[in-house]
């Protein structure tokens, strides 16, 4: 499969996450149970799935402490972001307003570390500052123009 499908799969899954753990999060009456639950699929999808995955490759070996320290990083920023949003929605926010500012801020964060940590070999088009305010545009009239609840 192609990385752009794949990206786009990861668009859809996001895309529908706020909405769904909101839904949740409200059945359950209480966001840590909501969390709890987020936990026990990235147990099920993260841990299991690599663990059979690279056991039947013969690659469950070799983890260097950048690369695992790293990644490790990078799983609990992700978690992070599930707590923040999972309370976001308990003092009061909704998906039609947490999630545009997530989905809108979270690409222009990305692009700006991604600068840091992988600077351009040669200048930036102009264009490309346009189209991060553009997204950060973007962000502001979704929520702008939000339906009311």
């Amino acid at each position: 499969m192609s990385w752009i499908a794949l990206a786009f799969g990861a668009a859809f899954s996001w895309g529908l996450y706020g909405a769904s753990l909101h839904k949740g999060q409200m059945d359950l009456g209480n966001p840590l149970r909501a969390l709890l639950c987020v936990g026990a699929a990235y147990f099920l999808i993260g841990v299991i799935v690599p663990v059979l995955a690279l056991s039947s490759q013969g690659e469950l070996r070799d983890f260097n402490a950048s690369g695992t320290t790293t990644a490790t990083i990078a799983g609990a920023l992700g978690a992070i972001g599930a707590v923040f949003i999972i309370f976001a929605f308990r003092s009061g926010g909704s998906p039609t307003y947490v999630m545009p500012i997530v989905f809108g801020g979270a690409p222009i964060i990305n692009v700006l570390t991604t600068l840091a940590l992988h600077p351009p070999k040669s200048a930036i088009n102009p264009l490309f500052f346009l189209g991060v305010l553009m997204a950060a545009g973007g962000a502001g009239l979704v929520l702008y123009f939000r339906p009311a609840n």
